[in-house]
C-alpha cells in the first residue's frame, strides 16, 4: 500500500509541475521582448503618407469652406434684417407724400382766412395742427429753410427773390418734407441773387 499511496502522491505533484511548465512557456511566450521585432514587409510608407497629406488638405479646404458659408449666411441675415428695417422705415413713404397735399391745403384756408375769430377757422388749426403731429410720430419732419441758405438737397430754386441775399432762401412757397432723415418732397423757394 505503501506503493500505491506514493504513485497517488506523486501523481499530483507531476501534474502540477506539467502545469507549470505549460504556463510558465505561454507567458513567457507572450511577454514582449526588449527588442523589436523586424518584420520583412513590402509596404510603401510614402504611399501612405501622401495619402495621408491628401486628406489633411481635404480636411483643410472643408473647414475652409463651411467658414465661408457660415460667414456668408450670417452676412446674409444681416442684410435680411437691415433691407426688413429699411422697408418698415419708409413704408409710408408714398401714403406720406399723399398727405401733404392735404396739409397745404390747410395751410392755404388758414392764410387765406379773413377773420381770426372764426369758429371755422380754429377747427381747419386744429386739423392742421393734428395733422402734423401724426406725421411727425411716424418720422415726417418739415423743412422750412426761410432766411437759411440754399441747399440743393432740400430745396427746389423756383426763381428769384430780389430782397434776399445772395444763395439766400427768400420766400418760401411751398414747404418740404423729410421722412426718417430722407427727403419726401423739397420744399420750393425763391433764392436771392
Amino acid at each position: 500500500m505503501n506503493s500505491a499511496d506514493n504513485n497517488q502522491n506523486t501523481q499530483p505533484h507531476n501534474q502540477t509541475d506539467a502545469t507549470s511548465n505549460v504556463l510558465g512557456e505561454a507567458i513567457s511566450e507572450s511577454e514582449p521582448t526588449s527588442e523589436p521585432k523586424i518584420i520583412d514587409s513590402q509596404v510603401d510608407l510614402t504611399t501612405y503618407q501622401n495619402r495621408i497629406a491628401e486628406l489633411e488638405g481635404q480636411v483643410k479646404e472643408a473647414r475652409e469652406a463651411h467658414a465661408r458659408a457660415n460667414a456668408e449666411a450670417y452676412n446674409a441675415r444681416n442684410r435680411m434684417e437691415q433691407e426688413t428695417e429699411k422697408t418698415k422705415k419708409f413704408a409710408l413713404e408714398k401714403f406720406a407724400k399723399d398727405l401733404l397735399d392735404t396739409v397745404d391745403n390747410l395751410e392755404r384756408a388758414i392764410e387765406n382766412s379773413q377773420s381770426d375769430n372764426d369758429p371755422v377757422l380754429e377747427g381747419v388749426k386744429l386739423t392742421h395742427k393734428s395733422l402734423i403731429a401724426v406725421l411727425e410720430k411716424y418720422g415726417v419732419k418739415v423743412v422750412n429753410p426761410q432766411g437759411e441758405t440754399f441747399n440743393a438737397d432740400l430745396h427746389e430754386a423756383v426763381g428769384i427773390d430780389p430782397e434776399a441775399s445772395a444763395n439766400q432762401v427768400g420766400q418760401v412757397l411751398q414747404k418740404g418734407y423729410t421722412l426718417h432723415e430722407r427727403l419726401l418732397r423739397p420744399a420750393m423757394v425763391r433764392v436771392g441773387s
